[in-house]
C-alpha cells in the first residue's frame, strides 16, 4: 500500500510518502520550505529543501548555520523522495516562494504555502497545478476581501505625496516581499527618485538586487538630513512608524501597505492616515477560483478564515476541512 500523501502532525504538515515535513513549526530531520517568511521557514532542521532564492533568503535572515544542510531545488525539477516524486512550483507570493507538489500511487497533493494570483515584478507568477488534494492558505478567506488593482493603490500614494510636498510619506511594509514589491511598483509607475529605507529593510533589498530584481536608487533614511526628506517616500517595518525612527521624518503621512487595510477599523487602530490595499496573498475570489481550477476533490484549509472557505467548498460538493497549524504569524499580508 502506498503511504499517505499528507497528514497533520504536531510538528506540522507531513508527507509519509516522501518522508518530509512541509513548513514545519519546529525543527525536524527533513523540511521542505515554501518561502522565507519566519512563520514558514524556521531554523534548526537538519536538512532543508527549498528553491535557490529561498535558500539565499534563509541564510540572510537566519545565518549560514541555521540549517544542517540546504538542498536547493529549482521550480519545475522533479526529485524522487522516498516513495514519492516532489516538485516545487511558483507560488507568486514573494521571491523564491513555491508550492509543493507531491505525487505517489497515481495521486497528487499540492501544498500552496502563501500565494497570490496578481502580477508581481519581484517574483515568478503563480502556476496552477491540477491535483487531487489541495492544501490552501486562507489569510483573506472572507468575501469582504477583494483586493483592488495595485496600480490604483500606487497612484493613491503618489497623489498623497504630490498634495503635501512638505511632508514625507512613511509606509509600513514587511521586510521580505512587501518592501521590494512596493519599490518595484513605484518604479513601474515612473517614480525614479531615491526611495529611503529603514535600516531593517536594507539587507533584503540588496539581496533581491543581487538575485536579479532591480530596485533603482535606494537611500538610508537615517543618514539623510530631515529637511532633505520633505516629499520623500520612506519605507519601514510597521512597528518603526510608532517609534523614534519616524520622528526624524518631516510631518510624515503614515501609510501601510497590506490586505488588512481593507478593514477601516484596523487602519484606524494602527494610526494609518493613508491605507494602501496591497497584498501578497490571494483574495476571496482568487482563493475560490484556484480551488475550482485545481480540480481537487479534497481541500484542506489553513492560516486564516478557514470556516468561510470550508462552507464555500461544501456548497459545491468539495470535501474540505480545517488544518489548524500553530505559529502562522508573519505572512507578508
Amino acid at each position: 500500500m502506498t503511504p499517505a500523501l499528507l497528514e497533520s502532525r504536531p510538528e506540522g504538515l507531513y508527507s509519509p510518502a516522501a518522508g518530509v515535513f512541509i513548513d514545519p513549526v519546529r525543527p525536524v530531520a527533513r523540511a521542505v520550505v515554501t518561502h522565507g517568511h519566519a512563520d514558514h521557514c524556521r531554523p534548526g532542521s537538519r536538512a532543508l529543501l527549498c528553491t535557490p532564492e529561498t535558500a539565499e533568503i534563509a541564510r540572510a535572515r537566519f545565518g549560514p548555520d541555521a540549517f544542517g544542510a540546504v538542498q536547493p531545488l529549482r521550480c519545475g525539477e522533479a526529485l524522487r523522495v522516498g516513495d514519492a516524486t516532489l516538485r516545487l512550483v511558483p507560488a507568486g507570493h514573494v521571491l523564491g516562494s513555491a508550492q509543493v507538489a507531491i505525487e505517489a500511487g497515481g495521486r497528487r497533493a499540492v501544498v500552496s504555502g502563501d500565494y497570490k494570483r496578481r502580477a508581481d515584478p519581484t517574483c515568478a507568477p503563480f502556476e496552477l497545478v491540477p491535483c487531487d488534494l489541495f492544501v490552501t492558505e486562507a489569510t483573506f478567506g472572507l468575501p469582504v476581501f477583494r483586493h483592488p488593482p495595485v496600480e490604483g493603490e500606487i497612484a493613491k500614494l503618489l497623489r498623497a505625496r504630490a498634495r503635501a510636498p512638505e511632508r514625507a510619506v512613511a509606509v509600513g511594509v514587511y521586510a521580505l516581499g512587501k518592501a521590494q514589491r512596493l519599490i518595484a511598483e513605484l518604479r513601474r509607475a515612473g517614480f525614479d527618485e531615491p526611495i529611503h529605507l529603514h535600516g531593517a529593510l536594507v539587507k533584503l533589498c540588496r539581496l533581491y538586487e543581487r538575485l536579479g530584481v532591480p530596485l533603482g536608487q535606494l537611500a538610508d533614511a537615517k543618514a539623510t538630513a530631515k529637511e532633505a526628506l520633505r516629499g520623500a517616500i520612506a519605507l519601514a517595518p510597521p512597528s518603526a512608524l510608532a517609534d523614534r525612527w519616524a520622528r526624524r521624518l518631516p510631518d510624515p503621512i503614515v501609510a501601510a501597505a497590506s490586505g488588512w487595510m481593507r478593514v477601516r477599523q484596523r487602519a484606524k487602530q494602527r494610526g494609518v492616515e493613508l491605507p494602501l490595499i496591497v497584498s501578497d496573498h490571494a483574495d476571496w475570489d482568487e482563493l475560490t477560483a484556484t480551488i475550482v481550477e485545481t480540480g481537487a476533490s479534497e481541500v484542506w484549509v489553513t492560516h486564516g478564515a478557514e470556516e468561510a472557505l470550508i462552507h464555500w467548498c461544501a456548497t459545491r460538493g468539495i470535501a474540505a476541512r480545517a488544518l489548524s497549524l500553530a505559529g502562522r504569524e508573519e505572512g507578508g499580508e
